[in-house]
């Protein structure tokens, strides 16, 4: 039976998600799944998708004016779960003197439907709903439609829908979310001024900024909202609705603005305009031994370059620079050691710039990242373990790259130096971006709020500071003279340098593990295999050619297997890994709860101390911190003590929102740690490299009363 099961369970895998549209008159409605399956305790999402005739409309959750929301009644098997309608930004609708808000052509609305812990794998289950709409043009007709899914269980989460997967991906990833925006709200005389400031709408075209209230009477829909800018944001002026026309009105203000292309979802609470959009508002944060206030580009870049110089002394850089040192020393003071130092710095300096460039363009064209996304990517990540298994596997001897990929080690040909130099400059930038030095968050936190060039002046300081002690060296026979002689002891030294480039895959490896979860695990295994044989072809080639021969099946195998391996990782989709229970636990007892916006008010507004910890399981400097400060017995008990909640922000894998809660404390990347008192007073920012005494420190100011 056993056997039967896992039979039935693994044919699931390759199955598919069924459903029948449903035309209703005027559009045409289906269930549509995010995945070709769910898992046990899974969540995934199932959008309703609506195709309206052309010169018709369906509405959002305020329908504006006139009109009724798209409504879902869910019939599920038991134990099975809908959430709400995740919506999308609405577009304005006039219709005579009335403007009303919702969606023309095709609408995508995803909901998330959970499975129970017990559902059986291998069975497919039907989810059914009876959907409503108020479809309109000069009439409007009440439609609705039957619908079924029929979703096959799996027993581990199934990959993507080919058809729907990536639309409805594309349609959660614009969904309006929170920003980290501060707002606030006035009503009087001069009317309902709304007034928003942060990172997301300073140095934006905000001519188009409009505001779609939640409330259907929060607001008259159909007057104009005339757009006021400040240094750091704006203030819109609202005509009042029935809510804030007699009286006070409500004590909150929430729903989405949009400019251009972007929508974010923000709340505004009544009380003074925030700073940078009118008036006066609370002064920000400050890190704790780091310069408040702006300090202009020269000051920044002062920063950036500091911060590289530290950089070269986080662990993740290690072995590329041993590797360097090791280089240098095999060729004294002579003119090859200066050649190799300014290629090294060459390479660090160009690699810089191009991942800045990169983050500029994507968060130009409205991405929120920062430091360190490119790890956030599942096939990146995969490839860069390839990468480092490869470096190991040459400083192993398996295979040799223009005679060693560092030219370590005696009888290196001059000729490959260069280059070699250069690309181990490229490396140190590749391995070093998991890391994130003192004084080098606030530099690139500032950098990517302000225009490109000033931000490409801060990376090229941090690259300046971070090639500049290997430059150096290079330039000091006085200093190369104290490196050890050339000699047999460096082939040994090589080799043992191969075991942390190996441990650097390993890391990798388990960081893929958080994002694509075993079955991306597998994969990576599987090209690690065949890249380990291409390599041991390579240097079987190279012998034989060393002896004379022309190995010249050996070489296009080897080539071809590196092709497959790299096509491996890099070419299909990856599965998100599982999502993990809503609470979890740390070394001593230290309980943790996932991160939002929505959980950290609720908990200020409860009066209790607060530590946000914005990681990442690609942040060498965030994990390092987790095993000597955070799972401490020390930090437990202070927690404890203090009624301190403590909330991560996972970033391993991509999240706007926690993006946005970066910049709004000017960071461009993890690690960040928020202190927030009992007070619900502007956070204290804690240092990027923690020690136990430090958090204890800060955590029992939190818990004192204001």
């Amino acid at each position: 039976m056993r056997l039967l099961a896992g039979v039935l369970a693994a044919l699931a895998m390759f199955g598919t998600a069924h459903a029948a549209p449903v035309n209703t008159g005027h559009l045409t409605a289906e269930l549509a799944p995010q995945a070709r399956g769910i898992a046990p305790g899974q969540t995934i999402h199932v959008a309703l998708v609506q195709k309206i005739q052309d010169g018709w409309h369906t509405y959002w959750r305020n329908p504006g004016d006139s009109g009724e929301p798209t409504a879902i009644a869910w019939e599920l098997p038991q134990g099975w779960t809908a959430g709400d309608i995740v919506w999308p930004k609405p577009h304005r609708l006039p219709v005579g003197p009335l403007v009303n808000y919702g969606f023309e052509g095709q609408v995508v609305l995803p909901v998330p439907v959970t499975a129970p812990a017990n559902a059986t794998p291998g069975q497919t289950v039907s989810l059914k709903a009876k959907a409503t709409f108020l479809v309109c043009a000069e009439i409007c007709v009440p439609e609705n439609a039957d619908l079924t899914l029929d979703l096959p269980v799996t027993a581990a989460p199934a990959p993507p829908d080919g058809q729907w997967g990536p639309v409805i991906d594309k349609a959660l990833a614009a969904t309006p979310r929170p920003a980290g925006l501060t707002a606030a709200f006035t009503n009087d005389a001069a009317g309902l001024k709304l007034a928003i400031a942060g990172s997301v709408v300073k140095g934006v075209d905000l001519a188009d900024a409009y505001f779609f209230p939640f409330s259907g009477t929060a607001i008259d829909h159909a007057k104009p909202q005339p757009v006021e800018r400040g240094p750091e944001g704006l203030t819109l002026t609202l005509p009042p609705g029935v809510d804030f026309q007699a009286g006070e009105g409500p004590a909150e203000l929430a729903g989405v603005l949009t400019f251009g292309d972007r929508a974010v979802e923000l709340t505004a609470a009544r009380g003074p305009a925030p700073a940078g959009a009118a008036g006066l508002g609370p002064p920000p944060a400050k890190a704790d031994g780091a310069a408040g206030g702006s300090l202009g580009l020269l000051g920044y870049a002062a920063f950036a370059l500091l911060g590289g110089l530290i950089l070269n002394l986080m662990p993740c850089v290690f072995p590329v620079l041993a590797m360097k040192a090791a280089s240098l020393a095999s060729h004294g003071g002579s003119a090859s050691a200066r050649r190799e130092g300014l290629a090294f710095g060459a390479g660090v300096l160009v690699t810089f710039l191009a991942l800045a460039g990169l983050l500029i363009a994507l968060k130009a064209a409205g991405s929120e990242i920062g430091w360190g996304f490119q790890l956030q990517s599942p096939p990146v990540v995969a490839f860069l373990a390839l990468l480092m298994l490869a470096v190991a596997l040459n400083l192993s001897g398996v295979f040799e790259i223009g005679g060693s990929l560092q030219n370590v080690g005696s009888g290196a040909a001059a000729r490959g130096g260069v280059a070699g130099a250069f690309f181990t400059g490229v490396l140190a930038v590749v391995v070093a971006a998991p890391c994130t030095a003192p004084f080098m968050g606030v530099a690139l936190g500032w950098a990517l709020a302000q225009p490109a060039v000033a931000a490409l002046v801060v990376f090229a300081a941090l690259a300046l500071g971070f090639a500049a002690p290997f430059v150096a060296v290079a330039f000091a026979p006085g200093l190369l003279a104290r490196l050890p002689k050339p000699g047999p002891w460096m082939d040994a030294f090589r080799k043992a340098l191969a075991f942390p480039m190996y441990a650097a895959a390993a890391w990798l490896a388990w960081v893929l593990t958080q994002q694509a979860g075993a079955d991306g695990l597998a994969r990576l295994f599987a090209a690690a295999v065949v890249l380990a044989l291409a390599a041991w072809l390579a240097g079987i080639a190279q012998r034989r050619a060393i002896l004379g021969g022309r190995p010249v099946a050996q070489a296009v195998a080897a080539g071809a297997l590196t092709v497959i391996a790299i096509a491996a990782v890099v070419g299909p989709s990856y599965a998100e890994a599982p999502a993990g229970a809503a609470a979890d636990t740390v070394a001593e007892g230290a309980a943790y709860e996932p991160y939002s916006p929505e959980r950290l008010a609720a908990l200020q507004a409860d009066g209790r101390p607060v530590f946000v910890n914005y990681t990442a399981a690609w942040c060498v400097s965030c994990q390092v911190n987790e095993r000597v400060a955070l799972s401490t017995k020390g930090v437990a008990e202070a927690m404890a003590r203090n009624g301190v909640a403590y909330l991560k922000a996972d970033w391993t894998k991509k999240d706007p929102v926690i993006a946005e809660e970066l910049a709004r404390f000017g960071r461009a990347g993890v690690p960040l740690y928020l202190v927030y008192g009992k007070d619900g007073a502007q956070p204290r920012i804690l240092p990027a490299i923690l020690t136990e005494g430090a958090v204890v420190k800060a955590l029992d100011a939190a818990g004192k009363p204001s």
